[in-house]
């Protein structure tokens, strides 16, 4: 009896060790984050370049022609931030109920997020505030309320704070769509709201802004969760693809979403540098592929982008109003007066300046109790 128990102890010894080996490895989506961190980079730079278009954007020439690829370079960025959100999908929806991963969601994005846009909101109106209406406030203060008002519409709607909203709307849908999320129609009827919008920035059926899309982003989630879902395949399929083949590509459609930017601003049409062109679309996918081509980024990992590039996204948009005019603006320097090399410092010693700052401050946060403030 004693040694059958044993032999008996033994074989479920063994029956355990043997699923255990044979469990499959846990994937490495270390990539996920090191494009995350090079997509949050060029948005920065974006941001440094185009805060100031009055005073800044050139209207022909080489100038013209330097400054639209500046922000044309960096366009990649609101497309990857999707197809990345909709990778992870896949095991977020496995891992959490409907419920339980908006109420997560809530708690690590959703109050860092309103914390940093009071903050812009109220640094960028302290004039406002402070004189109309502590100071000196007018008993028929009526303009002022509706100028706050105004640039409170304007901070959710067109500056970098329009991301959350939209991308936690675009998530919810998808949960109420969950049965469907692999379905190649729900994907064609998604597509089709973004074409939607990709016309409607000739046309102007309604505001054509991508910052008002409501619908126009969805489709890169569902992109992103099929790439996840078939993403043995897809690895092997870029494995076999070269860098040569992805760059070539990247550059044509950088070309292409010049020339639309330059057809968009002969029309005269609201937004020439909307993210939802056709062309751009075209290019941001491009990049994504080229990124995931080559993958191994060694220099991110120093930048700590798993614990930073969320805080980077809320707090760097603060920098070029509040920061760069401190800085700047008692040089009363004129771009157009300087050379183009000149120009090109100027925006690169303008990005520096916002993104090391904005890493620091990230950074420190980061070594406080008060870390949920750069969520994760």
């Amino acid at each position: 009896m004693q040694p059958l128990k044993r032999i008996s102890k033994n074989y479920i010894k063994c029956y355990m060790q043997k699923n255990i080996t044979e469990q499959p490895a846990k994937r490495n989506y270390d990539f996920v984050n090191t494009i995350r961190c090079i997509a949050m980079i060029f948005i920065v730079m974006e941001h440094s370049t185009y805060f100031e278009p009055d005073i800044y954007l050139p209207h022909s020439g080489l100038r013209a022609f330097c400054f639209c690829l500046s922000i044309q370079f960096s366009k990649f960025g609101t497309v990857c931030f999707f197809l990345l959100a909709g990778f992870l999908i896949g095991d977020k929806f496995t891992d959490y109920t409907p419920l339980q991963y908006l109420k997560r969601r809530l708690n690590t994005t959703i109050r860092p997020w309103l914390f940093w846009s009071l903050c812009f909101i109220v640094l960028t109106n302290l004039d406002l505030i402070t004189n109309k209406l502590l100071l000196h406030p007018d008993p028929q203060g009526v303009n002022v309320w509706q100028t706050l008002l105004g640039n409170i519409t304007t901070t959710y709607l067109y500056t970098n704070y329009w991301f959350i909203p939209n991308f936690l709307f675009c998530i919810t849908l998808l949960l109420v769509f969950k049965r469907h999320l692999y379905s190649y129609t729900f994907g064609a009827i998604l597509f089709l709201f973004t074409v939607f919008y990709s016309i409607n920035i000739y046309l102007s059926w309604i505001k054509p802004s991508h910052t008002t899309a409501i619908l126009g982003f969805v489709f890169f989630l569902w992109l992103g969760a099929q790439l996840h879902k078939n993403w043995q395949k897809v690895e092997a399929w870029i494995d076999k693809t070269s860098i040569f083949m992805w760059l070539t590509f990247t550059i044509l459609t950088l070309y292409l979403s010049l020339a639309e930017m330059d057809l968009l601003k002969n029309l005269h049409v609201h937004d020439p540098y909307n993210t939802l062109r056709f062309s751009n679309i075209i290019y941001s996918i491009s990049f994504f592929f080229l990124l995931l081509k080559i993958k191994n980024f060694n220099f991110i990992q120093y930048l700590k982008p798993r614990e930073t590039t969320y805080g980077i996204y809320l707090i760097h948009y603060i920098m070029p109003a509040m920061l760069l005019p401190q800085i700047f603006g008692p040089m009363h320097i004129n771009v157009y007066q300087l050379t183009i090399a000149e120009v090109f410092l100027y925006q690169l010693l303008k990005f520096l300046i916002v993104y090391s700052s904005t890493f620091l401050v990230v950074w420190g946060i980061n070594k406080t109790s008060f870390k949920w403030l750069v969520g994760r």
